[in-house]
Order: structure tokens, then sequence, then C-alpha cells
């Protein structure tokens, strides 16, 4: 378990992360600093190994995005391991001197895509001025996420899923189940870190990979959004359909059950190490 990947077992891969705030974090007994930990393990081992990083995300402070930034500034890539996936509101709600000034801070760190409504890349000056042009419109902004996810799928080979809001979303489904049904259309290995709760736990639990028994219950559990409800229901027919294989992660199945219970950044990195290592392995 302890053995790390060769420091090109992974150039060429690409690994989407996703990432969103956990529900569950109090009632496991952790903080945001624990989730972070476990997001900057994740990167670091992939980048470390030679593979690269998709984000799709939002560029303000406080988010996921300026934190992965940060950290994989601590280390010496330059050869822009990370890509940065804007959807079509997300790069609409900057001034286009705010976006600019992104781009030029990632220097070689990485790369911002900007995306259109059904996923096309895009240049995000055309046809507007410097001022935000926010999307208000629910249907728009539904199908530019989906669009986002879809375009991430094409351009990677594998998605690390850590997290996940129950409520509060924008999409036909919420955010990190959509981007596991995407990636597990696209026959993609999938990997849950689901020892912080959220919906990588619940995907887990659909995919019939762990029950979560682990997980306290609510005490006053709100009523699911039914968007939830049709998003699990997709993805149990899927592992009905698919059976056993239906991660196709590298790891076994009580591999599989340990990462989705492990909350240890250490632990964590190295069971999805250990996967990508077995699929990606030089002959």
């Amino acid at each position: 378990m302890s053995k790390l990947l060769a420091s090109d077992a992974l150039r060429g891969i690409r690994i989407a992360i996703s990432a969103s705030d956990s529900p569950d974090l109090a009632r496991l007994g952790l903080a945001e600093t624990h989730f972070r930990l476990a997001l900057a393990e994740i990167g670091r081992c992939v980048l470390i190994a030679g593979g690269e990083l998709f984000y799709g995300g939002h560029l303000r402070e406080d988010g996921y995005t300026t934190f992965l930034i940060r950290e994989l500034q601590k280390y010496s890539r330059r050869d822009s391991p990370l890509t940065i996936c804007l959807a079509w509101q997300e790069h609409r709600e900057l001034a286009l001197s705010e976006l600019a000034a992104r781009r030029r801070s990632l220097g070689l760190i990485g790369s911002i895509v900007s995306l259109g409504p059904d996923g096309d890349e895009v240049d995000p000056t055309d046809g507007r001025q410097e001022a935000p042009e926010p999307v208000a419109d629910p249907a728009l902004r539904r199908r530019a996420l989906t669009a986002m996810r879809r375009y991430m799928a094409n351009q990677t080979h594998g998605r690390v899923l850590i997290g996940g809001k129950r409520a509060g979303f924008q999409g036909e489904y919420p955010g990190l189940m959509e981007e596991a049904l995407v990636s597990l259309e696209h026959d993609h290995p999938v990997y849950l870190a689901g020892g912080f709760g959220g919906v990588t736990s619940d995907i887990a639990a659909a995919l019939a990979i762990d029950g979560a028994a682990w997980l306290p219950a609510f005490a006053d559990a709100p009523e699911p959004d039914p968007r939830w409800e049709a998003g699990r229901a997709r993805l149990s027919a899927f592992a009905a359909a698919q059976g056993e294989s239906a991660t196709r992660n590298g790891l076994t199945a009580d591999e599989n059950r340990r990462l989705v219970a492990s909350h240890r950044p250490s632990e964590i990195a190295t069971l999805v190490s250990l996967g990508l290592g077995r699929l990606h392995q030089k002959p």
C-alpha cells in the first residue's frame, strides 16, 4: 500500500478532480482544513507522477480552484499541468480585466479554458465589454454546467471525487453526481474519496461499493431534493447493469471500500495512486 507511483507513471494522463463542500464534516468530527488537506494530497500524487489535473469551478478567492492553484505552486512543475475549465456563467460574471489577470497569475502552472453554453471552447472577450455580464437564466446555467462536465470527460482519462452538496446546486443533478455519471458513461475509472461524506459517499452507496454505515445519521434530515433522488437512481441502474466492474479503477472491492471510508489524506492519495498505477503500468 505504501508503494508510490514512479515519477513518469502518469505522463500523458489527465485526471479530473471533483470537489465541493460536504454537508457532513461536522457530524464526522472533521473540519474544512481536513478536507482541503486531502484535496491537496490527491493533486500532489497526480503531479509528482507526471500527470495533469483538470478542475471545473470558479475563480473566487475562497474557492477550491484558488486553493488548488496555491498548493500546486509549491511544486516545481512548470509545464502547465493544471487546466481550469470555466462554464459559460463563470467567466461571464468576471470583468475581462480580472479574467486576464487570473490567466497571467497562473504563469507556467496552468491554463484557463472558457466554455460556451454547449461546451465548445470560446474566446471570453467575444461579444462583450469589460463589465461582467452575469447569466441569470437557470435553464441556461444547467445546460452550460452539463456541457462543461462532458467537455472535461472528453479531455480526461479518469476522475477523483470528494465531498459534494446535496442541496443548493444548480444542475440537473448534484454536481458531483452528474460528474460521476458522465465519467462512468465514458468508461473512465472513478475514485470515490468518500470519508468526508457528502454526495461522494452517496455515489458509493448507489454503486453498491459501501453503504456508509459509518456515517452518523442526521437527527433531523431534510427531505431529499428530487434531483438527488433521480441521480442516485441513475447510478444504481448503472451499477446493476455493470456489476462489480462499475468503477473500473484498478482497485479491489476491499480497496474501494477503504477509499470510500477513509478521511486520511495519505491513505486516500495512496489508494488513488495504487489504482492509477495498476491501470497505467508501463510494460
